[in-house]
């Protein structure tokens, strides 16, 4: 080997000798710096290890004490692991028992609950998923659900976790604003009143039917929302009477941005509005507002006409006869007119701010004013007498009529009273009292010489009768015919004048009140009058329908019934005679009739023929006091009697009794 060659390894030598000395120095710096690279990841695996494990305690703490209700199941729907707050919500322990969460599924819910379990499977997550579950004892629950699906390593999903909120009384409440806003709507939309509601921009959010024809707005109300009513005033103003009034009205209203209530506007027609305007703010932030106009014109004149009727009334008040008196709760008085004072003696200054009950009635009366309010305070109006004091001395009777006062809320606070004088009237009643008694007495007295009377006249008469009945039976037999005629005329005569004696003492009896009052069945004083009455073969007597009972005398319906019946038979001239009886009922009271087919009434005796002793035809058996007696009694049982008649055709006599 030459030199050269060996210089050359020898060069070569010491390169490689010099390389390794380097490798091993970059690879000692290497292993020291790999060395403080490990001791680094060894204090940094403990710490992330100490954060997992912190996290994962952190995040159980979480699921156990998460107030809303949270689910994990697979992707069949099976729950996995709940917290408690779900168990109670759903009514499960899936630690007992298996749960699906198809179970909890309302059935009409279905459809709507599978789309978005697709959309979850599809996307990933849904949020505010709102339907009804059904809980495990059937109790019905609203819920809104967030949910998101849970991924594997190799990002393929494995199941799902949702967080469910109870959102029913939510729900509830909801509904009932709904509810609540939709009355309030429909109420503004059928209010009497013009509405318009704009937001903070003018733009119209809600207006109605009245709005819409005081401005002549030919659309319907809802065609309206969205417009921009920034330039409206200026397209209404011809409406106005005043136009740029109505404009400045507006533009101020507007620019100040404060409540307006019961501004005057005056169109050109006539009408008179009443605007008012409310700001609506939320918290200090302008919202927008709302105008009312309202149709004040009959108002307006019915108040004109108000003023003009009260200044005309209490002038009236003020001079009227009758005293007029207002007290306050506490028997105050407040106001009275001239009349009152006139009455009472005071002067006005003198009675307001006094007690009425204890400056006018004497003591005995003072109870009666305290009851009077006691019912005003309930609301009663009555009228009552009083004996009061006046400021002379006087004592007066005094009749009052009161009434409660109320106020516009309705509540009574006080009484009006109107006074009249009436101690003249309880004078004069006081008169009538002491001549009815006189009357009384002296009918009385009357009535019992009327009956002395009566016997005195009938016991000559009978004393004639007897003695003419001696002489005819001393000389029977030697009497002749014409003295025999005579004796049988004196006879007749003498029962003329007993019947005339007792049909006068029946007259003065007949209008008398009598005490005894009963229930009298006139089917039963017909049947008596079929007994007592001679009826003649050749005329028939008819009670046309069942008669009604009467409250009264029956002794008196007796005796009318008889009058108009004996005279109907007395004075029938037909061959074949008829007397019917028939009533119609009316509301307060019965008309009888009696109807006959016999020699009739001209109409100018129609009047005569119920005066006393006044007989159309001169019988016998008739002493003209019959209708008299019947007209006396009618007129005692406050009816009336009338006939209906012509010559040669019959008579009907009507009359009426009160029930």
């Amino acid at each position: 080997m030459s030199q050269e060659e060996i210089d050359i390894l020898q060069r070569a030598l010491q390169r490689e000798k010099a390389a390794r000395r380097a490798a091993e120095k970059i690879l000692e710096d290497k292993s020291r710096e790999l060395y403080v690279l490990s001791e680094e990841l060894k204090v940094s695996n403990a710490k992330l290890e100490a954060s997992v494990s912190e996290k994962t305690s952190q995040l159980a703490g979480v699921f156990e004490n998460i107030i809303d209700a949270y689910l994990v199941m697979d992707l069949k729907g099976n729950a996995l692991r709940m917290n408690d707050a779900a168990s109670e919500l759903f009514g499960y322990d899936i630690s007992k028992e298996a749960l699906n969460v198809n179970n909890l599924i309302y059935p009409e819910d279905a459809t709507y609950a599978f789309e978005s379990f697709g959309q979850l499977i599809e996307k990933g997550r849904f949020s505010n998923y709102t339907a009804r579950i059904v809980r495990k004892n059937k109790e019905i629950r609203w819920v809104q659900i967030n949910a998101s699906l849970i991924y594997d390593g190799q990002n393929r999903p494995i199941a799902a976790q949702g967080i469910i909120r109870d959102i029913t009384d939510q729900k509830e409440f909801d509904d009932k604003l709904i509810e609540s806003e939709n009355r309030l709507s429909s109420l503004i939309l059928n209010l009497d009143s013009a509405i318009l509601l704009e937001d903070e921009d003018r733009k119209i959010i809600l207006t109605n039917e009245k709005f819409c024809n005081i401005f002549k707005i030919p659309v319907a109300p809802e065609f309206l929302k969205g417009q921009d009513c920034s330039n409206a005033a200026e397209q209404s103003k011809n409406l106005f009477k005043n136009p740029e009034v109505f404009i400045e009205t507006i533009n101020h209203i507007l620019t100040a941005k404060q409540q307006v209530i019961g501004k005057e506007l005056v169109m050109t027609d006539g009408t008179i509005l009443e605007l008012d305007f409310m700001p609506i703010l939320q918290g200090d932030i302008y919202k927008g507002h709302l105008w009312t106009y309202r149709n004040v014109t009959l108002k307006r004149q019915y108040s004109k006409s108000l003023e003009a009727q009260k200044e005309k009334y209490s002038s009236i008040i003020a001079n009227m006869n009758l005293g007029l008196v207002e007290v306050d709760n506490d028997d105050n008085i407040l106001m009275v007119n001239q009349s009152f004072c006139e009455m009472s003696g005071y002067h006005e200054e003198e009675l307001i701010g006094q007690v009425g009950g204890i400056l006018f009635p004497i003591a005995a009366d003072q109870y009666i004013i305290t009851e009077e309010n006691k019912k005003r305070m309930d609301g009663k109006s009555n009228s009552y007498e009083i004996i009061a004091t006046t400021k002379g001395g006087q004592m007066r009777n005094w009749l009052i009529s009161g009434a409660p006062n109320y106020n516009l809320q309705g509540e009574v606070i006080g009484s009006i009273g109107i006074h009249l004088d009436i101690t003249e009237l309880k004078n004069l009643e006081k008169q009538k009292e002491e001549i009815l008694k006189q009357l009384e007495k002296s009918n009385k007295e009357l009535y019992e010489y009327a009956h002395i009377v009566s016997h005195d006249l009938k016991s000559p008469l009978r004393s004639i009768d007897a003695l003419i009945s001696w002489i005819k039976s001393d000389n029977e037999g030697k009497l002749d015919m014409e003295t025999l005629q005579n004796f049988g005329m004196i006879e007749s005569t003498l029962e003329t004048m007993e019947r005339l004696i007792s049909d006068i003492l029946e007259y003065s009896s007949a209008g008398s009140e009598t005490n005894k009052s009963e229930a009298v069945n006139l089917n039963k004083t017909m049947e008596d009058l079929d007994r007592l009455l001679f009826v003649p073969e050749h005329i028939s007597v008819n009670v046309l329908k069942k008669m009604p009972t009467l409250k009264g005398d029956p002794t008196k319906f007796q005796q009318l019934f008889q009058n108009l019946m004996s005279n109907a038979i007395k004075f029938c001239d037909k061959d074949n005679g008829i007397v019917e009886v028939d009533f119609v009922e009316e509301p307060s009271f019965f008309q009888f009739s009696v109807r006959d087919n016999g020699i009739g009434i001209e109409k100018k005796f129609h009047d005569r023929i119920f005066k006393i002793f006044h007989s159309l035809n001169k019988s016998k058996d008739s002493t003209g006091i019959g209708l008299s007696i019947v007209k006396k009694i009618v007129d005692l049982y406050e009816g009336n009697i009338w006939l209906e008649s012509e010559p040669g055709e019959g008579t009907t006599f009507f009359f009426t009794i009160k029930k």
